[in-house]
């Protein structure tokens, strides 16, 4: 009499650790994103990533650990792309117009990162708060090192001018992707906010100011 095979069990593929951890996080992403913090459960997150809870319990002890290590990676993205922007010229007027350009592509990526920066619903917490706290300083110091060398100004009134036009450029972004001035191009809308900023931060040339 033939024997009947018992089915074999489909194991999933081992992964390297850190390529395991970027899939995670890849998940993570999507389910905060869609839902929000406090709405995500980790079970949703695992769901998402195709492994079992405990696998994701492996990386991350608890959903906080797995958030903050998303906002760990935004706001890394965040300060590279702005860092990129300022090396990208010469010209202090294409300077802003290309971190103007940054923070807007960064709120409009389809990837949805800016969120983890700029629409935290999780803004209570202590840990979160002083992340959100160093990005935006260390955003600000990138642009006031610039402002410094090219007008002489202190570095305290170089911060203050830097945080400003970091204000600007984070406000209007946040504003043109989710409310009604979404409706104007993504060029169109860096290119107002940038005139707006050129045309303040301008009037503190060292000897000579650019055209």
């Amino acid at each position: 009499m033939p024997t009947t095979k018992a089915p074999e069990t489909v194991r999933a593929v081992r992964m390297p650790r850190d390529q395991r951890r970027a899939q995670l996080l890849e998940a993570a992403n999507d389910v905060f994103t869609t839902r929000g913090y406090h709405a995500a459960a980790m079970d949703d997150i695992a769901e998402a990533a195709g492994v079992s809870k405990p696998v994701l319990y492996q990386h991350f002890g608890s959903k906080l650990d797995l958030y903050l290590a998303l906002l760990d990676q935004s706001c890394e993205r965040l300060v590279e792309v702005v860092k990129e922007a300022l090396a990208s010229h010469h010209r202090n007027h294409e300077r802003v117009d290309a971190t103007m350009a940054a923070f807007y592509e960064f709120v409009s990526s389809a990837s949805g990162e800016f969120r983890f920066v700029f629409e935290s619903d999780l803004t209570g917490d202590g840990s979160v708060q002083k992340r959100l706290w160093r990005v935006n300083e260390e955003v600000a110091d990138l642009v006031a090192q610039v402002i410094a060398e090219d007008t002489a100004l202190p570095a305290a009134e170089s911060k203050l001018l830097a945080i400003s036009l970091v204000g600007i450029a984070q406000v209007s972004a946040r504003y043109w992707v989710s409310g009604d001035a979404s409706s104007i191009p993504l060029k169109e809308a860096t290119s107002l906010v940038s005139s707006l900023a050129w045309r303040g931060i301008r009037g503190f040339p060292r000897t000579e100011h650019e055209a």
